[in-house]
């Protein structure tokens, strides 16, 4: 069964041109997302959830279906695990193809590559830092005020919110103080 999905995006807010699209390739339901958000998007669980084996989702671009490169991984798998396949008309993808190269494992190359490079350039600007003398992470609190919200503590006589109010040093921070020195 041919499946269409679409959703509202900048460029077709009414989704028009996607549904012309769509019923161009005879796609026997089409579903459409009533909003644009990623979030709550209800018709793509509720078609995942109900895909048969041999089922082919027909988007007109895989920006349509996914929200991230993390998220098409995920949708990929939960397709490929049901025997469905995707087919994107912009990009010209038909997982049903298995000549060659598998879509959804360049795809996950291409998350573990993005995450690499991510990863890459945050240790070398690290270590860049370090090098210049410059301390990554949040800054310290002021040892005065962590001695004093230390005291309040001890003393038992104020509330965490007081001992708060008063040094500007949270719960958690006073905890963690309160853990090194025993």
């Amino acid at each position: 069964m041919l499946i269409g999905y679409m959703r509202p995006y900048q460029d077709d807010l009414n989704c028009k041109i996607q549904l012309g699209n769509l019923t161009k390739m005879n796609c026997e339901t089409i579903i459409k997302e009533d909003h644009s958000s990623a979030k709550k998007r209800i018709q793509l669980k509720n078609m995942i959830s109900n895909l048969s084996q041999g089922d082919k989702i027909v988007v007109t671009k895989l920006f349509t279906l996914a929200d991230s490169t993390r998220h098409l991984v995920e949708l990929l798998e939960i397709i490929d695990s049901k025997g469905a396949f995707i087919f994107s008309l912009s990009e010209g993808i038909d997982t049903s193809n298995r000549a060659g190269y598998y879509f959804s494992d360049i795809v996950k190359h291409l998350v573990d590559f993005q995450s690499d490079v991510i990863s890459e350039k945050t240790k070398k600007g690290l270590y860049e830092a370090k090098q210049k003398g410059i301390i990554s992470g949040r800054p310290r609190k002021p040892d005065e005020n962590v001695k004093r919200a230390i005291v309040m503590y001890q003393s038992k006589n104020y509330s965490l919110t007081e001992i708060k109010d008063e040094t500007g040093i949270s719960k958690s921070t006073l905890y963690r103080y309160l853990e090194s020195e025993s």
